[in-house]
């Protein structure tokens, strides 16, 4: 145990800083009340509502619970769901003053009505999503900017968050990955839509259905898998590639050839994928920062979503869950 706690401890105080689409999760539930008079439809009555960090906001959560010293850096507007979002970070102990405020947009987020009864089980009918889809304006670019001119200095690590919402714009990016190059920075990249715009990054997170649509192939055996994990790999000349393939684990391509392999870390029930992503991403790049290997670094956080995926709902990982986990599987003792 005692090595485990050495280990936690390289993950405290490690300066994180996370750029993306902070979004607000909400999840509205409802308890079926009988059906409308109206259409044929079901009438809920709403008996909870709770607004949690999502996007680049949960892998900022993850990030903190794990640990880390995390600054975030992305946008919200002048709204309850903006404020709600600030509010849950800084519970978190998270700096948020890399966040601006755009009056001319709202903050994004994603509704997640969730219905049941008295004898039915609650499940998610529909998710409203609310977000402008115009490019960022200049005025906004450059305060972002200047935040990042001001905190990159300090920082021991980086995540680039895209959820596709126009926070990290082409001089954002070119600013944040110039930055890690020259500096030596630990990095990694989640881009659900736009990989491909992410050359000279340092390490890149896909899931094995975006890889095959980066690609423009499917994905359906080992052989298919290493090619297209490859071809990412030279196209972004970076350091590594790390792809997660749901109930069959991770892979992870390094410079220079090598191919890991890692299966999943418990075969029990998963109830909930949603955000397990970027817990994976909050691990591999604390791991990064600790100076771990980005094998052993891509183990730890294949730890890490295997507890995210059996939990409801977008939700965080805690440093003592991931230290019981890895106690448990005698991971010090195995030599990592």
């Amino acid at each position: 145990m005692q090595k485990l706690e050495e280990m936690a401890s390289k993950f405290r105080t490690k300066r994180i800083l996370v750029v993306g689409d902070m979004i607000a999760d909400v999840y509205l539930n409802g308890r079926i009340a009988r059906v409308s008079r109206e259409a044929p439809v079901l009438v809920l009555e709403e008996i909870g509502k709770k607004v949690v960090a999502g996007g680049a906001a949960n892998v900022v959560s993850n990030l903190a619970e794990l640990g880390g010293d995390v600054y975030a850096v992305g946008m919200v507007g002048d709204d309850f769901y903006g404020e709600e979002l600030k509010n849950t970070l800084k519970r978190h102990k998270v700096h948020v003053e890399g966040i601006v405020t755009d009056k001319t947009r709202p903050t994004i987020s994603k509704t997640r009505v969730i219905a049941g009864g008295r004898a039915t089980v609650n499940q998610q009918v529909v998710r409203i999503d609310k977000e402008d889809k115009e490019p960022l304006s200049k005025k906004m670019e450059a305060a972002l900017i200047a935040k990042l001119d001001k905190l990159l200095p300090n920082i021991e690590g980086i995540v680039l968050s895209d959820y596709g919402s126009n926070t990290i714009t082409r001089a954002v990016k070119t600013l944040v990955i110039n930055f890690a190059g020259k500096h030596k920075i630990p990095n990694i990249v989640d881009s659900r839509y736009n990989i491909g715009d992410y050359e000279g990054v340092g390490f890149v997170k896909q899931n094995d259905s975006e890889l095959a649509a980066f690609v423009g192939r499917e994905i359906t055996d080992m052989t298919s898998l290493i090619s297209a994990g490859s071809e990412l790999l030279r196209k972004l000349n970076s350091n590594g590639i790390l792809i997660t393939r749901g109930e069959s684990g991770m892979s992870l391509f390094e410079r220079g050839g090598a191919v890991h392999h890692i299966p999943v870390s418990d075969r029990s029930e998963v109830f909930d994928v949603s955000g397990a992503g970027d817990t994976c991403v909050a691990a591999f790049i604390l791991g990064l920062t600790a100076n771990f290997t980005p094998v052993v670094a891509a183990r730890i956080a294949n730890y890490a979503a295997g507890i995210a995926v059996r939990k409801l709902g977008t939700s965080t990982v805690s440093i003592a869950e991931l230290m019981d986990v890895l106690d448990r599987a005698q991971f010090v003792n195995r030599g990592y």
